[in-house]
């Protein structure tokens, strides 16, 4: 579980630094919060990530240096991004070579249907009778549900050519490497 003051901090970098948020997926997010904290207090001298966003807020130089600290460190994030989903597909692997059912990835992937399905349904039912606002609210749940039927097809079926290749080629080094 993520602290308040660590959270309020990696959202805080997140504002001035949008391509953190490409980082912050799988179940490594607590490894990679930490390393995107500890680049950010490495970086500016500091002692709390606290400290750290005010010191790159206001100096400039300090930013950039720290963008640069970031894309030198993305290898090493997306390798734990990788490793994360590896050891999801072979769990997954193996419970279904054991004669079972992977019952939490099915309702998550029902209820992820149902959930657009239902929204989709509320949007062209009172589309009439609703204000803007909550026409977008629900727009925008249908696109995170959405969302989470895309992940779990690529986690199924793999994702694009150009990820299959990367994969390809950051397993290969990860063999040489090890």
């Amino acid at each position: 579980m993520i602290a308040t003051p660590i959270l309020q901090s990696i959202l805080s970098l997140v504002q001035i630094s949008p391509r953190i948020t490409k980082c912050l997926t799988g179940s490594s997010i607590d490894f990679v919060i930490q390393k995107i904290l500890d680049i950010a207090k490495n970086v500016t001298n500091s002692h709390s990530e606290t400290e750290a966003v005010e010191k790159l807020k206001q100096d400039r130089r300090m930013f950039f240096l720290f963008q640069r600290a970031l894309i030198n460190s993305e290898r090493e994030i997306e390798l734990a991004i990788i490793r994360d989903k590896e050891n999801a597909r072979t769990r997954d692997i193996s419970i279904v070579n054991t004669g079972k059912r992977n019952r939490r990835a099915d309702v998550m992937v029902i209820a992820a249907a149902v959930g657009l399905v239902m929204c989709l349904a509320v949007i062209v039912i009172y589309h009439q009778s609703m204000p803007g606002e909550a026409i977008g609210i629900i727009s925008t749940v249908a696109g995170i549900f959405g969302s989470c039927l895309k992940d779990a097809y690529n986690f199924e079926f793999g994702s694009s050519r150009g990820s299959k290749e990367k994969d390809q080629t950051v397993a290969s080094i990860l063999n040489k490497i090890s």
